[in-house]
């Protein structure tokens, strides 16, 4: 088959494997996961402009609020609420970190069900909290759950699904956290006007957590996870289960086996900086950091301070904060319906350009309406406008980021460095996050519309990135995976054209 121009040699009984009810189902189940980061990305900016939360734990902020002559773009600047939002990706990027080990000693699903537990402590103390330390100790057992699931649950999708369907049920975990923060989004909008609002909001965290963790009990583990561990036979019945009674499993029981045997647990923290492996380490750093440097977490975290900060009603920021959520959901699933179809590198590209323009015209329509100081306020039609950019955006996101960031990670990692490379990448999402979280209010109060110009330059480099050093990978088996680095222009001086990079497989 044709990869990027390029010529693949894939072995036709790897591709074999169609959609089976059980593995629909077992993926589905796997990519609940994401319900509690998508749950948590959508809950945290509607909570943050509520009056009694605010009333509570960030009086200055309601103060500043009420002013009427205050700077649109100062409103919610406060250090101490904006790491109420970023705590969370400090503590998963802990969790992250020590991820990769983890999954390699209790497999993907045991850490999935683990972070769910994890999450689910975090959700209730942050309903019960009564004062900022227990606001931000809720916040690090959330962030300590998701750097866990984050890390396990597109690695289980990846090596669970049939390498033609694996884009498709990969988008799965994304398409959960759009449904997450949809939910989340509703959730506030419903909790706003109750005085104790603020704690249904955060405690129902607890219901995603519940229902993703018992839906992972039901599921078995994948086949390269329980190799990994010496269960062949369990391997076996788990390939049978997945990929019907008519497939014959041996071949790629095999191959699993294979790369399995070519694992040195005595170097394998150190091994994915091997010179064979260094594409997929710069891919490791650069995918996450790209994802988040196109500002979409930050969209989405800060939606309703947003919509409220330029003209919208309370309730009408909640309500528009939903609209965005569902504008990217939708556009989940068309990638989930196309991806397999045209390709990751077209998806990217298209919503790079979209991205692009959207973040261009929402910072002419801040400067033109709003002023250079920020000091008038936006009519209602104008507000709207900046809905629609917004929605636009996501939309571009949904299709192209958002689901690619977890599926091209997941199946560009030979299997001797999945684990740790899955574990870089979430890392580096969560640094990424952390840092962008904390600083985008005062960014946004400093920088003003400038501060969407600054994501427009990024999503340029960006697209232009992926354009000139990412391989398409549709279609191609894991354990083929190596092809696409050797018969690229740039990747390929550090791999033999050709020929697997050292342990002969994925």
């Amino acid at each position: 088959m044709a990869v990027g121009g390029f010529a693949v040699n894939v072995d036709a009984s790897s591709t074999k494997a169609n959609i089976t009810l059980s593995v629909l189902i077992t993926c589905i189940v796997a990519a609940s996961s994401g319900l509690i980061f998508g749950y948590d990305i959508g809950i945290t900016g509607g909570v943050t402009t509520m009056k009694p939360f605010l009333e509570k734990f960030f009086p200055s902020v309601l103060r500043r609020s009420a002013t009427a002559e205050t700077n649109v773009y100062c409103v919610y600047d406060n250090q101490l609420l904006t790491l109420f939002t970023s705590s969370l990706h400090l503590a998963g990027l802990v969790s992250s970190l020590v991820a990769g080990r983890v999954t390699t000693a209790l497999g993907r699903r045991n850490t999935i069900i683990f972070g769910g537990c994890i999450f689910f402590a975090g959700a209730a103390i942050n309903g019960g909290a009564e004062n900022i330390p227990m606001l931000i100790l809720g916040r690090i057992f959330l962030g300590l759950g998701v750097g866990f699931t984050n890390q396990a649950a597109p690695v289980y999708l990846s090596e669970i699904a049939p390498p033609r369907w694996r884009g498709a049920l990969n988008t799965g975990f994304q398409l959960f956290i759009g449904i997450g923060v949809v939910a989340a989004n509703c959730v506030n909008y419903g909790t706003a006007r109750v005085v104790w609002g603020w704690r249904l909001s955060l405690g129902l965290g607890t219901v995603p957590a519940i229902v993703m963790t018992m839906g992972a009990v039901l599921i078995p583990d994948t086949p390269s996870s329980l190799v990994e561990r010496g269960l062949i036979e369990e391997a076996r019945n788990a390939l049978r289960k997945v990929r019907g009674p008519t497939v014959d499993v041996e071949t790629e029981l095999e191959q699993v086996i294979e790369s399995s045997r070519a694992v040195n647990m005595a170097d394998k923290v150190t091994t994915i900086f091997a010179k064979e492996y260094r594409p997929q380490l710069v891919m490791a750093f650069a995918i996450p950091l790209c994802q988040q440097l196109t500002g979409i977490n930050i969209i989405a975290f800060y939606a309703p301070n947003l919509f409220q900060s330029v003209g919208f009603r309370h309730d009408k920021a909640l309500l528009s904060a939903v609209i965005l959520g569902l504008v990217n959901l939708a556009s989940i699933l068309f990638s989930t319906a196309v991806v397999d179809r045209f390709g990751r590198r077209f998806l990217f590209i298209l919503g790079g350009v979209q991205m692009l323009l959207c973040m261009f015209a929402v910072s002419v329509v801040l400067e033109v309406v709003s002023g250079v100081d920020g000091t008038e306020h936006m009519s209602k039609r104008n507000a709207i406008l900046m809905l629609v950019l917004l929605c636009l955006y996501a939309a571009a996101f949904g299709w192209s980021w958002g689901p690619l960031f977890w599926l091209i990670p997941s199946e560009i990692f030979p299997l001797k460095i999945r684990s740790n490379g899955q574990s870089i990448t979430v890392a580096v999402q969560f640094l990424t996050v952390f840092v962008l979280s904390q600083t985008f209010l005062t960014m946004l109060c400093h920088f003003k519309f400038g501060a969407f110009l600054f994501y427009a330059c990024w999503i340029t480099l960006i697209t232009i990135f992926v354009i000139l050093f990412l391989p398409e990978t549709k279609g191609i088996p894991l354990d083929s995976m190596y092809t696409i680095w050797g018969n690229h222009w740039f990747w390929r001086r550090f791999t033999v054209r050709g020929q697997p990079n050292q342990d002969s497989l994925p």
